[in-house]
């Protein structure tokens, strides 16, 4: 059957109320962590395929995003970059869709439109973005989350995740266009972002998929908190720190982000005057401001809202 651009596969399955769960590759998808917690939810409700875009060439360029060449029982298989739906049916909750979304270089309008299309034919309740971005953070601290819930109710708090409306205004992607039809129909939107260090820039962070699960499971009663690889995620980090030991500029960097993480922690939880003058009196090095400032200029331009 077609919906928009995409072929999904028949008979269609009765979802019951159900919620979205979406990432988007490469715009916020930094260390893979919308894709690895995507996949884990997955295996984790036994989810199948729904359908994909049935010309994915009418959006995305092939010269960037590359086609893989594979051996399939001796026979040599191109396998085409698409975006691709699966859904899972559970007992307890809701009913789920995974949107693996890829950003398009072209005919951007007709793609949102596409992805709106099946979101409405299946009259979905909630939509969720989950994604990734690189910051001025140390790996040595928990990550941070920001993000918005809406009316949502967390069944229980999460330390450093941060709500936060964005204020951004500048250049963007063409994704927005489906957050604000996803607005304009009525549908529960929510978003977590994962903040990553910027100087580690792993191909698949572990430690940031622990976070968007452990902040994932607060909000949803059938996602548990074990199913968050952080054994393999403070593997990773704690490999990172011999490594950095050996650079001395790069430590003492990571030295003073450490200290102006604590200081932001410090003005934002607590509600003393005495606290808040010890915060405001951290000073950065100028290195690091410029480090930050231009970090952040990256950051504003390509990944903010």
């Amino acid at each position: 059957m077609q919906i928009g651009a995409f072929d999904l596969i028949e008979p269609l399955p009765e979802l019951r109320d159900p919620h979205v769960f979406a990432m988007v590759r490469p715009w916020v998808d930094v260390g893979s962590v919308g894709t690895l917690t995507l996949n884990r939810l997955e295996r984790f409700m036994g989810s199948k395929e729904l359908g994909r875009l049935s010309r994915p060439g009418t959006f995305f360029d092939f010269t960037r995003y590359r086609p893989n060449m594979r051996l399939v029982d001796g026979k040599r298989e191109v396998k085409i970059p698409n975006s691709i739906i699966r859904y899972a049916i559970t007992d307890d909750g809701p009913d789920y869709l995974f949107l693996h979304l890829m950003e398009p270089h072209s005919n951007g309008e007709d793609y949102t439109d596409s992805i709106l299309e099946v979101v409405n034919h299946f009259n979905v309740k909630r939509y969720c973005r989950l994604g990734a971005m690189y910051d001025a953070v140390p790996h040595t601290r928990p990550l941070l989350v920001t993000g918005s819930l809406g009316d949502v109710i967390q069944n229980r708090p999460v330390p450093n995740f941060k709500v936060r409306q964005s204020t951004y205004q500048g250049p963007t992607t063409i994704m927005n266009l489906l957050s604000e039809g996803i607005e304009k129909v009525g549908i529960e939107s929510i978003n977590f972002m994962v903040h990553l260090p910027q100087y580690v820039q792993l191909e698949e962070d572990y430690a940031g998929t622990s976070r968007m699960i452990e902040v994932l499971s607060s909000v949803y009663n059938n996602i548990p908190a074990d199913l968050a690889p952080v054994r393999r995620g403070q593997r990773q980090y704690r490999e990172l720190n011999a490594t950095l030991d050996r650079n001395t500029e790069l430590k003492t960097l990571i030295q003073q982000m450490e200290a102006y993480y604590d200081a932001q922690l410090d003005s934002e939880e607590a509600s003393s005057p005495a606290t808040e003058t010890t915060a405001s009196a951290t000073q950065l090095s100028p290195e690091i401001e410029q480090f930050l400032s231009e970090l952040g200029g990256r950051l504003d331009a390509d990944l903010e809202e």
